[in-house]
């Protein structure tokens, strides 16, 4: 497998308020290969960093920012929950339709890599309709022309929220607990840190060795050494 290269590129991170993202953003401008992290947001980002450069947008039009799409390396970690968006369309929006259409607006700024967080599961063809919009949006990504493109599907993730989510940290002391009877082909089921999917973005990105399209969760955590 080919080193890491070195490299002052420029990578650019939507989703930077959630928990992989705002974990994401720091490894990025930690990293030596990145001269400058730009983000888009709603809002001001409470991390500080000399790397950073933030561009501030509501997404209620997302095709005003194109011409701002500048980089070597896309990270979208953008996602919701049918909860907290109100109902299935909303859901899609943030989703399937923001992903879709920044990758097809990167893909004609000419950015080389586009990694996007989808979901353990992922399937356009499932019944369950979380599952089937990740996998719609695995689709439509898939179908654009990158140099790179990777879709990582992560399992039940650990690490700290803005919010408080109380099924999910039930879910997170289950899965915690059985993790050590989840073995061989199923290992793909556990629990992974949110900071492992991170890190193993970064990886994916500046490692020539990983050109798959998609990565299981066992898999992130193999690419991050952890």
């Amino acid at each position: 497998m080919k080193p890491e290269s070195r490299e002052n590129k420029t990578a650019i991170v939507f989703g930077a308020t959630g928990l992989i993202g705002s974990i994401l953003l720091e490894k990025l401008c930690e990293s030596p290969n990145y001269s400058q992290v730009i983000t888009f947001s709603r809002k001001s980002l409470a991390f500080n960093h000399s790397k950073k450069k933030e561009i501030f947008n509501d997404f209620t039009n997302l095709s005003s920012i194109k011409n701002n799409l500048h980089g070597d390396d896309l990270f979208c970690c953008l996602g919701t929950t049918i909860k907290k968006a109100g109902s299935q369309e909303n859901f899609k929006k943030v989703d399937f339709d923001m992903p879709v259409q920044l990758a097809k607006m990167a893909e004609e700024n000419k950015i080389k890599s586009f990694i996007v967080v989808s979901s353990l599961g992922a399937d356009s063809k499932s019944s369950n309709f979380y599952l089937r919009t990740k996998g719609e949006m695995e689709n439509e990504v898939l179908d654009c022309n990158f140099p790179k493109i990777a879709i990582v599907r992560p399992s039940m993730l650990l690490g700290k929220r803005n919010e408080y989510r109380a099924a999910e940290e039930i879910g997170k002391f289950i899965m915690k607990t059985l993790s050590v009877f989840i073995i061989g082909k199923y290992r793909k089921y556990r629990a992974i840190q949110a900071e492992t999917v991170a890190l193993a973005m970064i990886k994916i990105a500046n490692d020539d060795g990983y050109d798959q399209d998609t990565y299981e969760s066992d898999e992130l955590v193999e690419i991050a050494g952890l």
